[in-house]
């Protein structure tokens, strides 16, 4: 297999270097820019397999990056690296198109982690298959799928058939992109506008259920779909 290329885009010397060392010890080649007009300068030559991208960059900032690219690039992984902790601005993040949310200071092998995750979901690495799992932990909620509960700190709910199958594909597909129309064409069968109008229903529901934990949020993307975040 090639090596995988990695677009860094980081402006702080001493870490762009540790995380570049890094990668390379693991056999990525990565391609290392330290503003934001060299990182689309560099996409555009390199056409990288993922993008990890500083927030605060001069020149452009990395959501400024991450909007241009998306504009003609859907698929290319998209990490940002920020010290920004308010839910605000990892929204912002995620409604611009980005995969993944990696908040400062974090350990190089956490990062190494989550782009061999990306990389995986988009058949790039090989990964062994797992049983699917009933369970899944929502930043600080348990929601046990097969039995329709979601557990916070404070309650148990109990959910309907039509929340927890929603809730299901969110959390299978956490991170990433939900398609609108795939969500109502298999749980609904048909995404006709009496099925688009339900769905906005429940997506209400789950939202004022997830409401236990502030960092979890259901975003929007407009025009495409939605996206289980935390």
């Amino acid at each position: 297999m090639n090596r995988i290329k990695v677009l860094l885009a980081e402006d702080e010397p001493a870490l762009a270097h540790i995380i570049r060392e890094s990668l390379e010890e693991r056999n990525f080649e990565v391609m290392l820019c330290n503003n934001g007009e060299q990182a689309l300068q560099c996409y555009r030559k390199y056409q990288p397999d993922v993008i990890a991208l500083d927030v605060m960059m001069p020149k452009l900032d990395g959501f400024e990056v991450a909007r241009q690219i998306r504009v003609q690039d859907l698929k290319t992984p998209i990490i940002f690296l920020t010290a920004r902790s308010q839910s605000k601005d990892v929204v912002t993040g995620f409604e611009l198109g980005a995969n993944d949310y990696l908040k400062k200071p974090f350990g190089v092998e956490e990062l190494i982690v989550r782009i061999k995750v990306l990389l995986s979901s988009y058949r790039m690495l090989d990964i062994k298959s797992h049983p699917a799992s009933s369970i899944y932990y929502i930043g600080s909620m348990v929601f046990n799928a097969d039995k329709g509960i979601l557990q916070n700190e404070i309650e148990t709910i109990s959910l309907t058939t039509r929340e927890s199958d929603i809730l299901r594909v969110f959390c299978k597909n956490s991170h990433q992109v939900v398609e609108r129309k795939i969500l109502l064409n298999n749980l609904w069968g048909d995404d006709n506008f009496f099925n688009a109008r339900s769905l906005d229903v429940f997506i209400t529901k789950l939202r004022r259920h997830l409401e236990a934990d502030a960092q979890v949020q259901i975003v929007t993307i407009r025009g495409v779909g939605y996206k289980l975040v935390w």
